[in-house]
């Protein structure tokens, strides 16, 4: 199925200058949110207690809240959970309350509210929150530098930076968007943010392998005319395996429940924009780069002919005549 005619040449190069200032714009807001809005952390990462209550009635959201005003959890978060029956009571922040049995506690104090039974109590004390958040920055980092490091192997130094830039530029704007919509960041978020890393890499590998196949294969010697040709041939397959999980994720964030939502969201965001990265803003950055053909086609002419060389002493070798 072609969305797009492969023999078709569209000029994604000649707009770049449109395409990095559209981005600058998402990436400069989403620092200034980060910076001044912030993220709201969860209970895996501010430390804190998570109680589940399911009423046999319809759960009476707003007599929980005044309830739960009168008490030393003026503060907590209310919100359904799944149905009308549940409801989850978020308590963050750190705890001397811990030690105690915080679940027959709540059961006393909305015991007015009527019928219900406590059916998950989740404890995380700040100091285990806050080494998980930690650890959460530590394995977003080394991704990255792993990233960094493969890719420099498999193409060149200058297509490892432009996927890295690319990937950067994927993260802070879905980040930027958990902050705009104040969307809970918690382990759920950091496994999301995991999963970007991996589908917009794989996209813009697949991009820099054809942009490579026509470095090596066409006459051109213009890098904004190759970059031209290969995205053009991937943009087909590009956006329809981008569609396809697109279509997924939604159905998860809309009747996946309240526990996916922000996961969902996190992905639904990041692949829209890993999307767009993978075929308009990589490659901009390769040729910001000053990436240069001739010498790459140099590189790849001595390697060729270090490999024939050896090929050829090994055949002489197996003939017997070394």
């Amino acid at each position: 199925m072609e969305i797009f005619k492969t023999d078709k040449i569209y000029d994604f190069m000649g707009k770049r200058l449109a395409f990095l200032g559209f981005s600058s714009i998402l990436v400069i807001a989403s620092i200034v949110l980060l910076f001044t809005k912030g993220l709201t952390f969860g209970i895996d990462f501010a430390g804190g207690t998570i109680i589940q209550v399911k009423y046999e009635q319809v759960a009476p959201i707003n007599q929980i809240r005044d309830t739960l005003k009168q008490t030393k959890y003026a503060n907590s978060s209310i919100t359904k959970f799944g149905s009308d029956e549940e409801v989850v009571i978020r308590i963050t922040g750190s705890s001397s309350d811990l030690v105690n049995d915080i679940g027959d506690e709540m059961h006393k104090i909305l015991a007015s509210t009527g019928n219900f039974e406590i059916r998950r109590v989740d404890m995380v004390g700040a100091k285990v929150g806050g080494e998980l958040r930690e650890k959460g920055i530590m394995a977003l980092s080394l991704s990255l530098i792993v990233i960094l490091i493969y890719l420099s192997f498999r193409f060149e130094w200058r297509f490892a930076l432009a996927s890295v830039f690319a990937l950067i530029h994927d993260i802070t704007i879905a980040m930027g968007a958990i902050s705009l919509f104040s969307i809970e960041v918690n382990l759920d978020i950091l496994a999301a943010i995991l999963t970007l890393l991996g589908y917009s890499l794989n996209d813009t590998i697949i991009v820099f392998d054809r942009i490579r196949e026509g470095i090596q294969t066409s006459k051109a010697n213009e890098l904004a005319e190759m970059i031209n040709e290969s995205v053009s041939k991937t943009l087909s397959r590009t956006t329809l395996t981008s569609l396809t999980t697109v279509f997924v994720v939604a159905t998860l964030y809309f009747f996946g429940g309240e526990i996916l939502n922000g996961f969902s969201f996190t992905l639904l965001v990041g692949i829209i924009i890993g999307t767009y990265s993978s075929i308009f803003v990589a490659a901009t950055f390769l040729v910001q780069l000053k990436f240069s053909v001739d010498d790459f086609r140099a590189k790849d002419a001595e390697k060729l002919k270090r490999q024939r060389e050896k090929e050829k002493i090994r055949a002489m070798y197996e003939q017997g005549t070394v």
